[in-house]
């Protein structure tokens, strides 16, 4: 199918300007129930602009509030050749201060002109004066190599790791994206429900906007779940991409939910369960349901699989098959020692390809534990545990880090939170997790207040005994993190 972006420059930034002018009396954004024009978000990219423009500092901090200026301070960073790195504003101190200190940054754009970084430079982006000319000009001046954000993620010793990515690498992503051939444009209703912390929120704002789409938001302060019934119920999407937790936790309001107008919705950031699938896709008769894959590290996402209405569709343990590499991407499967594995073997999947970022920030000794060249190609390793079958699509079977050894065996978390998925058929949210201990043991998280009396027995019939949880723990609402997804962590406190 025709890719349907213009030509543009490596900074992705020409389809941007060339939508603000041809579709300026059009809704770019709609945030807390307010429409903001393409021409609106264009004087606030100016206004913005031109306090960043006598700056010399290329590393700029955001605050990542929920409004037009927040967005518009993204875009007045990137034609100014400047890079952002955004801060939550729900993040604990110590957490953005941490960031700030790696990055040296001196300057934060705040829209909401908070007070709690009183040794930096704060810019209230809210409260500017706009002008009557407009400077959307796109400096040639700037380097592929330029970062265009820098996201940073939960790192193993509780420090965070900067993931920087280029302008090299979001254009390879949004031309990788356009090589799929879905069909957007002006007219187009686009869901962003993600945290700006999240890198899934960069192609829920970006792709809409390279075609004059409309990009429907959800505040930071919102139950993601509830918020996306509502924008699908009042609002007529077409376009979704969100994480599977949404629609697990819809699931008591499918009934109610007739989408007709939705023409695509796309699945990442966690085990897509088949069962879940099958029911979402009669709430959405018309739309191309798509299982997409990836890490912060690959800018985005860079693996899809169709999911097939009325057919047979590939899962592992209930898990939606990661499918295959998009345009301009190479994954391949290892062992430990790096040897390519061949079709049905199971070992880590590692990505390469031009959207893979040049390595943590200022982190050799992660980066050399992270990525490595093979056959003169540069790999990241995933710490994800797939196969490829023979025709070239990924299977999902857990994460390296889900791996425990009890009594002596090798046990894949992910496969019992399946067989306590299918004994509870889906309808309540399960998490395994290891008691750390001299003796660890295996407790099954059960989201419910009520209690099941003989899921242990039920379990015992599909489970070896070594793999039964020695524990179950029922708790009324799982935790959240930020981007909706089950924190594991905080799960772990309180078993």
């Amino acid at each position: 199918m025709k890719n349907i972006f213009p030509s543009f420059d490596r900074s992705v930034l020409e389809p941007l300007v060339n939508s603000i002018e041809a579709f300026s009396d059009r809704t770019s954004f709609f945030i807390a129930e307010k429409q903001h024009s393409y021409k609106d978000l264009g004087k606030a990219i100016d206004k913005i602009r031109k306090v960043l423009k006598p700056i010399e500092e290329q590393y700029i901090a955001l605050i990542a509030n929920d409004d037009l200026e927040t967005y518009a301070s993204i875009f007045a960073l990137w034609l100014e050749g400047k890079c952002y790195i955004p801060l939550h504003p729900h993040q604990p101190a110590d957490r953005n201060e941490n960031i700030l200190n790696q990055v040296g940054i001196k300057y934060i754009l705040d829209s909401k002109n908070t007070d709690k970084f009183k040794r930096n430079v704060v810019i209230d982006t809210a409260n500017l004066k706009t002008d009557t000319e407009i400077d959307l000009s796109i400096r040639n001046d700037i380097s592929d190599n330029t970062p265009l954000y820098i996201l940073f993620t939960s790192g193993s010793t509780g420090t965070p790791k900067g993931v920087p990515i280029t302008r090299r690498n979001v254009a390879a992503f949004v031309d990788a994206f356009g090589a799929l051939g879905y069909q957007l444009n002006e007219t187009d209703h686009c869901l962003q429900m993600f945290d700006l912390t999240f890198d899934l929120s960069v192609q829920s704002y970006l792709i809409p906007l390279l075609v004059g789409a409309s990009v429907y938001t959800v505040a930071t302060n919102r139950i993601k779940y509830e918020a996306v019934f509502e924008l699908i119920d009042e609002h007529e999407l077409t376009f979704m991409l969100m994480v599977p937790s949404v629609i697990h936790y819809l699931q008591p309001y499918f009934d109610e939910i007739f989408a007709p107008t939705v023409k695509y919705s796309l699945f990442c950031g966690e085990a897509l369960l088949l069962s879940e699938v099958d029911k979402w896709s009669k709430c959405i008769p018309n739309a191309k349901i798509v299982n997409v894959y990836g890490p912060t590290e690959n800018t985005i996402y860079c693996t899809y699989y169709d999911y097939l209405r009325g057919m047979t569709n590939k899962a592992v343990g209930g898990v939606v098959s990661l499918g295959k590499d998009m345009k301009g991407n190479a994954s391949i499967i290892v062992d430990e020692n790096n040897n390519a594995l061949t079709s049905g073997q199971k070992g880590e999947l590692c990505l390469s390809g031009d959207q893979l970022t040049e390595g943590y920030w200022h982190d050799e000794e992660k980066n050399k534990l992270t990525f490595f060249e093979k056959d003169g190609i540069r790999y990241y390793r995933t710490g994800d545990i797939c196969s490829v079958d023979a025709d070239g699509d990924y299977m999902y079977h857990g994460r390296l880090d889900s791996q425990v050894k009890i009594q002596g065996y090798r046990i894949e978390l992910g496969e019992i939170e399946h067989i306590a998925n299918s004994v509870l058929d889906g309808i309540k949210s399960v998490a395994v997790v290891v008691n750390e201990s001299t003796n660890p043991q295996i407790v099954l998280c059960v989201e419910s207040d009520i209690e099941k009396p003989d899921l242990i027995g039920l379990m015992k019939a599909k489970l070896p005994p070594y793999m039964i949880p020695s524990n179950i723990k029922y708790i009324t609402i799982f935790p959240l993190n930020s981007n909706g997804k089950t924190d594991r962590k905080k799960l772990k406190t309180m078993i």
